[in-house]
């Protein structure tokens, strides 16, 4: 199996500084728990803030590591700033990897903060 071509974030032309992103680390949830029970690992960065009425969002995708010959795609946006103090946030993500080998994986997972050592 071969990795597909990933364009999650391409360039889009555009003259604007570029805005914060934020990490993501993670395992997936159990799935085939009678069968094969496994999971999976990811980490990732999130595209830059999309702003959203007064708030904002990100793009996020990744591969899954492997588990005997497979892996599963995640393509998705963030919920909107959780205010963590000190001018800092987080984003949480509640959802499900692309189907792959038959089963899916649920998975929920809060954002690093942006910029950790900025002011």
């Amino acid at each position: 199996m071969g990795f597909p071509e990933m364009n999650c974030c391409p360039p889009c032309g555009c003259d604007h500084p570029q805005r914060h992103v934020h990490e993501l680390i993670g395992s997936v949830r159990i799935a085939e728990e009678e069968c094969d029970p496994h999971n999976h690992r990811f980490a990732t960065v999130s595209g830059e803030a999309i702003p959203c009425g007064c708030d904002h969002v990100h793009e996020v995708c990744f591969h899954t590591d492997f588990y005997e010959d497979h892996y599963h795609e995640f393509k998705g946006r963030t919920g909107g700033a959780i205010d963590v103090g000190c001018g800092k946030h987080v984003h949480f993500v509640e959802a499900m990897t692309e189907c792959e080998d038959g089963h899916r994986h649920r998975f929920k997972v809060a954002s690093l903060i942006e910029d950790p050592i900025g002011e």
